[in-house]
């Protein structure tokens, strides 16, 4: 997920201090992307330094109001007008896992399914009974936190299904023959030893 773009994003509607803005993303995402207040400040200062942002003068209370700039609403013209590219290769913790553990000889991989499964039903449940606590029930930031909501309820019935689907092929396979060894032939490239380490 973008914070760059988002900020951006937020201040196209209009000047904001690092509070507000910080306020501004949990009011349109419920919270469910915490950012802290150090990050918001850090990632303004790049924007600025990319010019698509200028900091204002302090306010009689000391708030540094941060303005976007035409190469930042353009910006974020682009960035909403494009889709999100998802890498070609995976970095699901999940996936890697137990494609992991599926080779290593003596591992029970179906309870590490099953542990994984308990902890992903916990999860959907959990988010099954989330509900929106703040401000208008019917209102537009309601609307944005169910958006984000849904997303992860979808993603947690998807994980389940794909352990239900992981369970069954590796079902279908006998224990032996899942087990990798390590590979006898050495990887020609590697770490070349220091010289002073050799001579160690």
């Amino acid at each position: 997920m973008s914070v760059r773009q988002s900020l951006l994003a937020i201040l196209d509607q209009g000047p904001c201090y690092g509070y507000q803005l910080r306020a501004e993303f949990d009011r349109r995402t419920g919270s469910t992307w915490p950012l802290n207040v150090g990050q918001i400040y850090n990632t303004l200062e790049r924007l600025e330094r990319d010019g698509l942002v200028e900091r204002g003068e302090p306010d009689d209370q000391g708030h540094v109001y941060w303005q976007i700039t035409d190469a930042g609403s353009a910006e974020v013209a682009q960035w909403l007008s494009s889709p999100v590219a998802r890498s070609k290769g995976t970095r699901d913790e999940v996936s890697i896992k137990l494609a992991v553990a599926a080779t290593l000889p003596g591992v029970d991989v179906g309870s590490v399914i099953r542990t994984q499964r308990a902890a992903s039903l916990s999860q959907l449940q959990s988010l099954q009974q989330t509900r929106y606590a703040d401000g208008e029930p019917d209102g537009p930031a309601e609307l944005a936190w169910s958006l984000v909501v849904d997303s992860m309820l979808f993603a947690a019935e998807a994980e389940i299904r794909w352990l239900d689907h992981t369970e069954q092929r590796l079902a279908q396979h006998p224990h032996h023959a899942m087990g990798l060894e390590l590979a006898t032939e050495r990887p020609k490239r590697g770490r070349p030893a220091k010289a002073d380490a050799r001579r160690a």
